[in-house]
């Protein structure tokens, strides 16, 4: 009996210093950029490459503006493609994947908010962008306002999909949180099914969506420092300063979509609400038989809503030179007629 229970601990020792080996290696565990979609390229970054999608026309004469692309955490660039067709048409559209996701680069570190934010900064700036929409989704969403904030002269207006003004009332399901547990989580990561990571991702849409596998081997490209610190840094940022509160103070425009059988975030009715006792002039909408994910369950109704959202913008830009020509021609017919007295 005794010699049996000295093995039973013998075994529970080993498996324990295996899984802490474990937690250490994966927790180390980094990965290079690479093109991993078509019309990919990598942008080399000093704080880590990106890859980006930079596609529709590039004549500003002809062109509506850049459309600016932000995915959600475990996502990547191929989460807008039932999308993205339909902005290029009129738009230059660059999609970008954050540090940690799809082809760009998985450090160890970086993946705080500011420092995503100023990645993307500066990619766009290697790209000539200024002025544009930028539409985030979920953790994309995180991003862009502190994009708006920290780079305003590259962003124009801002389009948050289903991030709430702070992240208190999110939940990521009951798979995600195993992944985080410590030691546990590494573990996890490490032996994970695809049939799991199919199941984690089901909460990102309205119940009975079925995940492409896209979106499964997405979450497989990425490493456990990445999937681990993402969220943290995330919930901290809004934590620190609700979404809501940073937005006004931008001054950008602002248009906040969230759809109707949300499964992370509670109430999206209010959330929106809260925007909107919070922002001047914020637009919401709510996207009935949809989820987490309208670019993805309904992209032609939300393509249409960022398209609305843009146009708005070059309007703008329009009437105001429109009176700044108005302007100067009321100028010269004064000097034409100081001109001509006697």
């Amino acid at each position: 009996m005794r010699r049996g229970w000295k093995i039973l601990i013998g075994v529970i020792a080993a498996v324990l210093v295996l899984l802490v080996l474990n937690a250490v290696v994966t927790g180390k565990e980094t990965k290079s950029a690479e093109v991993t979609v078509a019309g990919g390229e990598i942008v080399k970054l000093p704080g880590g490459d990106l890859q980006v999608v930079d596609s529709g026309p590039r004549n500003p004469r002809a062109a509506g503006g850049t459309i600016v692309l932000v995915h959600c955490f475990t996502c990547a660039i191929d989460w807008w493609d039932g999308m993205r067709p339909l902005l290029e048409r009129e738009h230059r559209v660059v999609a970008v994947d954050l540090l940690g996701h799809g082809g760009s680069e998985k450090p160890e570190s970086g993946y705080e908010i500011s420092n995503q934010a100023d990645l993307v900064a500066q990619a766009l700036g290697r790209l000539g962008v200024r002025d544009a929409t930028v539409v985030g989704h979920s953790l994309g969403g995180t991003v862009s306002t502190a994009l708006a904030q920290q780079s305003p002269q590259l962003v124009d207006r801002v389009v948050i999909v289903d991030t709430g003004p702070t992240h208190e009332e999110g939940d990521l399901g009951l798979i995600a949180r195993l992944g985080f547990a410590p030691v546990v989580g590494e573990a996890f990561w490490r032996t994970k099914p695809d049939f799991a990571v199919r199941e984690g991702l089901g909460v990102a849409f309205a119940p009975g969506f079925d995940v492409p596998d896209a979106f499964v081997e997405d979450v497989g490209r990425m490493t456990f420092s990445a999937y681990d610190k993402s969220p943290t840094a995330s919930e901290d940022y809004g934590h620190e300063e609700p979404l809501d509160q940073r937005m006004r103070e931008t001054g950008k425009p602002l248009l906040v979509i969230m759809g109707a059988e949300e499964q992370i975030i509670d109430d999206p009715a209010a959330r929106l609400a809260e925007y909107r006792e919070t922002v001047p002039g914020v637009q919401t909408r709510l996207i009935p038989n949809a989820g987490h994910s309208p670019n993805v369950e309904v992209p032609a109704l939300t393509a249409n809503l960022v398209l609305d959202f843009a146009a708005q913008a070059q309007r703008a830009k329009a009437q105001k030179q429109a009176k700044s020509q108005g302007r100067m021609h009321k100028e010269l017919q004064k000097r034409e007629a100081v001109r001509k007295r006697p």
